[in-house]
C-alpha cells in the first residue's frame, strides 16, 4: 500500500484529467485519509496562494503555469558539465582514456540541450514579467547557450589555475586529484566559473540556482555576479561569503568564514532597496585574507596585502599592508605608510 501511494505523490492532475478540491478523498477504505482533512487544507492553501498573488503581483512574477527553471535539472546539468570538464577525475568511474572524447561529446550534447531547455524557461519567465517578445525566445536561448558552450574550453583553463593554486597553497594536499575530488572550495569555484558566464550572458536565475546548489553542498556562498581572477583558492571554505559586486584579482587566497560583503543598503524614495549598485570590496592581486575576516563596502584591499583573522574592515588599505587586530587596536591600518 505504501509503495502504491508514494508513486502518485506530486503527480500533476493532467496525468489523470482535470481535478478539483471536491475530487480529493476525505476517507479511504481503511479510513487513513480522514486523519488529514485534505479538502480543508487544500482550500486554505489555495486561499493563501490567491492572497499572495493579489498582494504581490509586482514582485512575484506569477502568471499561471509553472514556467520556472528546475533546480533539480540544473543540478544534473552541473554534474554533467563538471564531468565533461574533468572527465578522468569527475566523470564515471569506469571511464578509460581512449573513450574520453566520446564521453565528453556525448555528455556535452545531453547537458547543453538540457541547459537550452532551462534557458528557454528563464527567458519566457522574464518575458511574461516584462512584456517581452515571446517569439524570439527560442533563437535567443540558442544563441546564449551556444556562447556558453564555446566558453567551456576557456573555463577549463581558468579552473586549472584554481586547482593548481589549491595544490600549491595547501601543504596537506597530496595531489591535484585529491584537490578536485575532495576540496569544497574547488567545487564552489567550478560552479562559480560556470554560473558567472550564465550571469554575464543574461541568465541570472540559472546562474543563481547554480551558485546556490554549490552553497548548499559546501557552505560557500559566492554570488554569480562576483568577478574572480585566475589562481583563486578558498581553503577550508565553510562560511565564506562573496557578494554580487565583489571584484577579486589574481592569486588571491581566502580562508573559512571570510565575508566580502556590503556595508549598507540604500533605498529609494518608496523605501525599496536599490539594486545593482557597486557595494562590495575590490581585492587586488596576491592578497591573503585569513579566517573570520569581515570586509564590508566598496573599499579596496591593495595588492599583496595580508588581512589577519577576525579583522573587521570598512576602509581601504594600501598595497603591501599587513593588517591584524593588534594593528587596528593601535590605530595602525597602514594608511600612514
Amino acid at each position: 500500500m505504501a509503495t502504491a501511494a508514494a508513486s502518485t505523490v506530486g503527480r500533476h492532475p493532467s496525468h489523470q484529467g482535470e481535478s478539483s478540491v471536491s475530487d480529493i478523498p476525505e476517507a479511504s477504505a481503511d479510513g487513513s485519509s480522514s486523519h488529514w482533512q485534505l479538502q480543508r487544507i487544500v482550500s486554505q492553501l489555495r486561499g493563501a496562494r490567491e492572497d499572495w498573488r493579489a498582494r504581490n503581483r509586482r514582485v512575484s512574477g506569477e502568471h499561471g503555469g509553472r514556467e520556472l527553471p528546475s533546480r533539480a535539472a540544473m543540478g544534473e546539468i552541473l554534474e554533467a558539465l563538471s564531468g565533461a570538464l574533468f572527465p578522468m577525475r569527475l566523470g564515471p568511474v569506469d571511464l578509460r582514456e581512449e573513450s574520453e572524447d566520446f564521453y565528453v561529446g556525448h555528455t556535452l550534447d545531453v547537458a547543453l540541450n538540457a541547459l537550452l531547455a532551462q534557458a528557454r524557461l528563464e527567458l519566457r519567465y522574464v518575458a511574461h514579467q516584462q512584456g517581452g517578445d515571446l517569439k524570439s525566445i527560442d533563437a535567443r536561448a540558442l544563441e546564449l547557450i551556444q556562447g556558453f558552450a564555446m566558453a567551456l574550453p576557456g573555463i577549463r583553463l581558468l579552473l586549472d589555475t584554481d586547482v593548481l593554486a589549491a595544490y600549491h597553497g595547501d601543504p596537506a594536499a597530496r595531489s591535484v586529484d585529491e584537490v578536485l575530488l575532495c576540496y569544497p572550495g574547488i567545487l564552489a569555484v567550478i560552479h562559480h566559473r560556470l554560473a558567472h558566464h550564465l550571469y554575464r550572458a543574461g541568465l541570472p536565475l540559472l546562474a543563481r540556482i547554480s551558485s546556490e546548489i554549490a552553497h548548499s553542498a559546501t557552505g560557500i556562498d559566492i554570488h554569480p555576479g562576483a568577478e574572480i581572477g585566475p589562481s583563486f583558492f578558498i581553503d577550508h571554505g565553510t562560511g565564506v561569503v562573496i557578494g554580487e559586486t565583489a571584484i577579486i584579482g589574481e592569486r588571491v587566497r581566502i580562508y573559512q568564514a571570510v565575508t566580502l560583503g556590503a556595508k549598507r543598503f540604500p533605498s529609494d524614495e518608496d523605501g525599496q532597496l536599490q539594486k545593482g549598485h557597486a557595494r562590495h570590496p575590490i581585492v587586488e592581486d596576491d592578497v591573503v585574507i585569513y579566517a573570520g575576516a569581515t570586509i564590508l563596502g566598496r573599499i579596496t584591499i591593495g595588492k599583496g596585502s595580508t588581512i589577519g583573522g577576525n579583522v573587521w574592515l570598512t576602509r581601504s588599505v594600501p598595497a603591501g599592508c599587513n593588517l591584524t587586530q593588534a594593528n587596528l587596536l593601535q590605530q595602525d591600518d597602514c594608511s600612514k605608510k
